[in-house]
């Protein structure tokens, strides 16, 4: 990790690589690529094909029956659903196109004990909007937010112990992809948001050293034709005319390999779990 030299605020530095990636990508960020219920089911579905994942994150978080937890940018409930199906309580905080699916979904693996905060982390009053103070507070890949540090803040005045932060360590797979893609669908480079270490040093200055674990992740995406995987991914690369389209079937069609009846777009990323107990104020 990079040592935090007192000059440098690290958080500065998170909101610039922010704003550098929106500004080469606008409109890509999860909650507008996800928007609609159609794009969260697929967005479920995705993730249901990393039941180990979700298992070991769920397996790794320090709970009972009693834990009251609250899960940021929740997805359409990947972890809030089998959660609340150990603990005794989860708030959720999703984006605005997830709720139906997290709705359907709960209904569906009769879960109750889940409330929905229908806002961005961002715009959530901690006072106001939640049930505080949570005894998990958790961020798994939704850490999206312009201010990291301001969110970080909140999260701990949320949390009355533990703060689990997940997100990515160098360059993914999917990032390869766009960086390759992106000059010839809009005329601009593709950059990517801030990673792990930027994370960790926003931390470290806040006074906060996290427990960490770095792992890696095979994530392949499976078609049964080359025209689904276009109309699938397309949203995602904001190819919108035909042109845009025709150049990523083309890319699709170098990258993606034929195995077992389907077409397989392989993907790999680093993943970084951080996490650390919130101090009482006595320990303080």
């Amino acid at each position: 990790m990079i040592n935090p030299e007192k000059d440098i605020d690290w958080n500065e530095i998170w909101k610039s690589q922010m704003k550098q990636s929106r500004e080469s990508s606008p409109g890509r960020d999860c909650a507008c690529i996800w928007n609609s219920r159609d794009s969260a089911l697929k967005f479920w579905n995705m993730c249901q094909r990393e039941q180990s994942r979700i298992e070991r994150t769920i397996w790794e978080t320090e709970m009972t029956d009693r834990s009251r937890i609250l899960d940021i940018g929740a997805g359409p409930g990947t972890l809030a659903i089998p959660f609340a199906k150990k603990a005794a309580h989860v708030t959720a905080e999703p984006a605005d196109g997830m709720c139906t699916v997290m709705r359907e979904k709960m209904s569906e693996h009769s879960v109750e004990n889940i409330a929905i905060v229908q806002k961005r982390w961002e715009e959530v009053d901690v006072a106001h909007d939640l049930e505080a103070p949570y005894d998990v507070v958790i961020a798994s890949f939704s850490l999206g937010m312009f201010d990291i540090r301001d969110a970080v803040e909140k999260m701990i005045q949320a949390s009355s112990r533990y703060i689990y932060l997940y997100h990515f360590a160098g360059e993914t797979s999917w990032s390869r992809q766009w960086k390759e893609l992106w000059p010839r669908l809009h005329g601009r480079d593709y950059i990517s948001g801030p990673m792990s270490d930027v994370l960790y040093n926003v931390l470290y200055q806040m006074g906060i050293y996290p427990n960490i674990i770095t792992f890696q992740m095979r994530h392949d995406q499976r078609y049964h034709t080359l025209e689904e995987a276009v109309i699938e991914l397309a949203p995602q690369a904001r190819a919108e005319t035909e042109e845009q389209k025709a150049v990523l079937r083309d890319y699709l069609e170098r990258a993606m390999k034929w195995e077992e009846g389907a077409f397989v777009l392989h993907g790999s990323s680093t993943r970084v779990k951080m996490w650390w107990e919130k101090q009482s104020d006595d320990n303080k």
